[in-house]
């Protein structure tokens, strides 16, 4: 099995398609992780992608991972190498970056780690692709044309699929995943800390449901 094909193998890519909505969480706080994953869970969206952004991550990864391993659980905004091998070694299932790090793509290709680095232009699609990459992150996806650049990419680099994050809400969702060329989108709406600061994780779960309801409707 060569370079990339073992995250289509092992069914990451399906795992991803099928939740539609990658949630991009960042916790302050490791008690927080565990709620969080059961009200996405019950929610109908059991993923987490869990970012770098604070210094708990490795913490709420690794409770997640061990408390609900049903739910998909990966670390975001993974910047360098050090921080895709902590967030590993804490139990996560895949890394995300904002941006293309050849050392991160290929230490995670040499050890069959999924990733879904960023690639937005040209350059960085053609790079992605000539080492086996064939989904990769799109941000921040508002900034740079959404939909139509997506299209666009997608038929020169045909078979290559995005996950578009940055200004996703429940309201372009259905035009995203309308798309052929996008596998997911990631989000933050269902997952904002403010959402959660009482320690009550039940809107959580209901707007994880609605999300979760409305990728069903688009893609059923």
């Amino acid at each position: 099995m060569s370079s990339s094909e073992y995250m289509r193998e092992n069914g990451f890519y399906e795992d991803v398609a099928r939740c539609g909505v990658m949630p991009v969480v960042v916790l302050d706080d490791p008690t927080d992780a565990v709620p969080l994953a059961r009200a996405l869970e019950e929610g109908g969206l059991p993923a987490a992608e869990v970012t770098f952004r604070t210094d708990a991550a490795p913490e709420c990864i690794s409770l997640i991972a061990h408390e609900y391993p049903n739910v998909l659980v990966g670390a975001g905004t993974v910047l360098d190498l050090e921080q895709a091998k902590r967030a590993v070694d804490a139990g996560a299932r895949y890394i995300v970056s904002p941006g293309t790090d050849c050392d991160v793509v290929e230490w995670a290709l040499s050890e069959r780690v999924n990733v879904i680095p960023a690639g937005v232009t040209p350059t960085e699609v053609t790079w992605l692709r000539n080492q086996g990459i064939e989904v990769s992150k799109f941000f921040p996806a508002n900034l740079f044309g959404g939909v139509e650049a997506i299209s666009a990419l997608a038929s020169v680099f045909v078979g290559h699929r995005f996950m578009p994050t940055g200004g996703v809400n429940l309201d372009n969702l259905g035009e995203y995943l309308s798309n052929p060329a996008v596998i997911a989108v990631g989000g933050t709406w269902m997952v904002k800390p403010t959402l959660f600061a009482g320690g009550d994780f039940d809107e959580v779960e209901r707007i994880a449901r609605e999300a979760s309801e409305r990728v069903s409707e688009i893609r059923l």
